[in-house]
């Protein structure tokens, strides 16, 4: 007579995020949608290089659990299950670029090349910070796609500083970097509050730019269907979101925590109708501090259903379907 198990297997410990096949070889690689993590940014001081947020993208990853108990469950957010029982979309995790202390900035190089490697699949990448300072390396990575990029941005800080201590790829500027990128063009920037390292002058180089600013104020007051109907249709939208920008009650695991910030279903709304306006190219989500996360790992759960929101929305969209 067959025995019940004294132990079942550990429910965490993911070595993925969200179930996904793990393929560490990028070379040829043909995904669908592709997560990629990328701990390490530009720090300004040496002190700064291994902080909490270079822990977030396997904080992501091992609550996958929370976010999605079983990936063939129906999910109300996206109207079915995660990959709306789609056997032939390939979802997989790149894992992790890591630096090398010896060559710096060597992250960054190796960031952008995984980048286009899975550009060059026919994959819609999701990446995994770090600090904002990730979202340089990743942008440029999209040169080869050969089309004109709006840069949708959700955050309470403006990131248009030139430089911070003489680093130019750090987390205050990647705005501004991707300004000087020639195929990016209109930029909008949602949720904005409080006070960062932006001063009068990267405000009004913002402004002389173009770029679309939105504070969380005037979000709150107008709805996101009113922002959404500022950003032009038929767009190839890549989506940068900083835990910041979301309001602490739901994602407290931050460096600076600004009440009044974006809602989950502001954001939620965003991502959906990003996705019915035009083609998402790529998304990131970065400066989550994993530490301050206890005991709940609320933002990092937030995080999570942010891109279970990406992901079957876009399937449901055709953006995966076979010609």
């Amino acid at each position: 007579m067959a025995t019940s198990p004294l132990t079942v297997p550990p429910k965490t410990g993911h070595k993925t995020l969200l179930y996904s096949e793990l393929v560490t070889d990028l070379e040829g690689l043909r995904a669908d949608i592709a997560v990629l993590g990328m701990p390490f940014g530009s720090p300004y001081t040496p002190q700064a290089f291994s902080n909490d947020q270079t822990r977030a993208p396997q904080a992501i990853r091992e609550v996958t659990d929370r976010m999605v108990r079983a990936p063939e469950h129906y999910d109300f957010d996206i109207d079915g299950p995660l990959l709306q029982g789609r056997t032939d979309i390939r979802f997989v995790d790149c894992g992790d670029v890591m630096p090398d202390i010896h060559v710096p900035g060597e992250h960054f190089r190796r960031c952008e090349t995984a980048v286009r490697h899975i550009l060059r699949g026919g994959g819609l990448p999701i990446v995994l910070g770090g600090d904002h300072a990730i979202t340089n390396p990743v942008l440029r990575g999209y040169e080869e796609l050969g089309k004109e990029i709006t840069l949708v941005h959700v955050d309470a800080h403006l990131d248009w500083r030139d430089d911070v201590n003489g680093v130019r790829d750090g987390l205050s500027s990647p705005i501004r970097r991707a300004s000087e990128l020639p195929y990016v063009g209109k930029i909008i920037q949602i949720g904005l509050r409080a006070q960062g390292s932006g001063r009068p002058a990267d405000y009004e180089a913002a402004k002389a730019y173009g770029t679309e600013l939105v504070s969380a104020y005037e979000l709150h007051d107008i709805g996101m269907d009113a922002v959404l109907a500022r950003i032009p249709d038929g767009g190839n939208y890549y989506l940068s979101i900083d835990a910041d920008g979301m309001d602490p009650t739901i994602m407290p695991a931050v460096d600076g925590p600004a009440p009044g910030g974006v809602t989950f279903l502001q954001a939620r709304k965003l991502i959906h109708g990003l996705v019915r306006k035009g083609r998402v190219v790529g998304m990131d989500i970065v400066e989550i501090q994993p530490a301050k996360d206890t005991p709940t790992r609320l933002t990092c759960v937030t995080a999570g259903r942010l891109i279970v929101n990406l992901i079957g929305s876009t399937i449901r969209a055709g953006y995966f379907d076979r010609t």
